[in-house]
């Protein structure tokens, strides 16, 4: 697991996410779907008002190619 902050470029070890019940189950059902569609390699859950973000991207350690650099610095040296 990786977590970065894109706003100010840093990786983070913890964060917590406070959502309403839609938002958790919108979260599900993405989650569900990640895992099962080659195609699919990251999801986003936005607010309702579109201001807040979540993205969560399925990676493979041998396979970084489709990431950006950043990414693939955070993935390989979790910095």
């Amino acid at each position: 697991m990786r977590i970065l902050d894109e706003d100010s470029d840093k990786k983070l070890d913890t964060v917590s996410l406070f959502l309403t019940k839609e938002e958790a189950t919108q979260l599900q059902a993405y989650l569900r779907q990640l895992p099962d569609n080659p195609k699919l390699q990251h999801i986003h859950l936005s607010s309702s008002d579109y201001q807040k973000e979540i993205t969560l991207c399925l990676y493979d350690q041998e396979n970084l190619a489709n990431l950006n650099q950043r990414s693939i610095k955070l993935i390989n040296e979790d910095r």
